[in-house]
C-alpha cells in the first residue's frame, strides 16, 4: 500500500496534477511557492516527501520534469469531463466535435454519470468564488431552482453563468459582482442548460487570489 499523504502533501500533489494537466508541464519552484502561498523550501521539502512516498518521479534533483504516479487503488477515482467550447440549445454538448478538450476531476466528489465543464469568461461571479479562467463543472439540467448558479443560454446564442431567480413575469439572472447589472428576460429568452456544482480553478484565478493575498 502507498504511504499516506499529509494534508499539505495532498494539496501539493493535487496542485501539481492540475498544473501538468492544464499546461502540459509542471510549474517552477517559484511559481508553486507563489501559487500555494508557501516558501520555496516548503515546496522543495514537499516534493522530496512525495518522491519518497512514491507519488512522483523526478528526473534529477533539480529537474522540472515530474511524473505523477497514481497508486492502483486510487486510479479509478479520476474521470475526464468534456470542456464545452460552445453551449447550444437542446444540450447537444456530448458530440465530441464540440469539445474544447477535457478536464480531470475526482470521481468521488463529482459522481453524476454525465457532466460537462465550461470555461468562465469575466468577473461577473467573482463574489461567489468563480473567477475569470476557471472551469465550471456542471450537471446538465433544463430547469433551475431559485438561487442556484446555472449555465443559461440567452436569446439562443449567448451562454452565461449567473444565479437564477424566477419571477411571475420574468427570469432574473443575477451576477455576484456589484459592478455588473442584474439582467431580466422574458421566459422564452432563457434556456437553462446546467447547474454549476463545482469549480476547477484556472491559472488566471490562481493569479488573482495570489495578488489579493499579497496586498493584504
Amino acid at each position: 500500500m502507498p504511504a499516506e499523504l499529509t494534508p499539505k502533501q495532498r494539496k501539493l500533489l493535487d496542485y501539481l496534477r492540475r498544473q501538468i494537466e492544464r499546461n502540459g508541464r509542471p510549474p517552477s519552484l517559484r511559481q508553486a511557492a507563489a501559487d500555494l502561498g508557501v516558501s520555496h523550501s516548503a515546496v522543495a521539502q514537499g516534493l522530496a516527501a512525495l518522491q519518497e512516498k512514491g507519488r512522483i518521479r523526478r528526473q534529477g534533483r533539480y529537474s522540472r520534469t515530474i511524473h505523477i504516479i497514481e497508486p492502483p487503488a486510487a486510479a479509478h477515482h479520476w474521470r475526464q469531463v468534456p470542456i464545452i467550447g460552445r453551449v447550444t440549445a437542446g444540450l447537444p454538448m456530448y458530440a465530441q466535435q464540440q469539445w474544447d478538450g477535457t478536464v480531470v476531476v475526482d470521481g468521488t466528489v463529482f459522481k453524476d454519470p454525465v457532466l460537462f465543464a465550461l470555461r468562465i469568461k469575466g468577473d461577473s461571479m467573482r463574489n461567489a468564488g468563480i473567477l475569470d479562467g476557471d472551469l465550471a463543472i456542471c450537471r446538465p439540467r433544463q430547469y433551475a431552482q431559485n438561487g442556484e448558479i446555472v449555465v443559461a443560454l440567452v436569446e439562443g446564442d449567448q451562454a452565461t453563468v449567473k444565479r437564477f431567480f424566477l419571477h411571475p413575469d420574468k427570469v432574473e439572472l443575477r451576477p455576484e459582482n456589484p459592478e455588473f447589472p442584474v439582467m431580466h428576460y422574458d421566459f422564452d429568452q432563457v434556456l437553462i442548460q446546467g447547474k454549476v456544482i463545482g469549480i476547477q480553478r484556472g491559472p488566471e484565478g490562481m493569479a488573482q487570489l495570489h495578488n489579493r493575498w499579497r496586498t493584504k
